[in-house]
């Protein structure tokens, strides 16, 4: 059994920074993406930031040069670092891993961008 487990989520300011973490547990052979999606109210289901095993990245135009992905592959874990949040920011931030054969989602984790 996989479980994916996000966390880091919260309430920040315009301007200010928030840090998502997501680790995958249990029988999971090799990953090889691995990816943050995000969903506002009333939209679908969008991607935020994907990284492969090398390491590179691939940003969607919104977020490049303010969100930061980065991974341990020998952990299995992801994270996301958003820095100069907007309220348009404002989602379910999901957490996405890809075997060979299947793909993993997480819960979610609010992220709600306000003053």
């Amino acid at each position: 059994q996989v479980q994916v487990v996000e966390s880091g989520g919260g309430l920040v300011q315009p301007g200010g920074s928030l840090r998502l973490s997501c680790v995958v547990s249990g029988s999971i052979f090799t990953i090889y993406d691995m990816a943050w999606y995000r969903q506002a109210p009333g939209e679908q289901r969008g991607l935020v930031a994907l990284i492969n095993r090398s390491g590179r990245t691939n940003y969607a135009d919104s977020v490049r040069g303010r969100f930061i992905i980065s991974r341990d592959v020998a952990k299995n874990t992801v994270s996301l670092q958003m820095n100069t949040l907007k309220p348009e920011d404002t989602a379910v931030f999901y957490c996405r891993a890809d075997t060979l054969r299947d793909t993993f989602w997480g819960q979610g984790t609010q992220v709600t961008v306000s003053s």
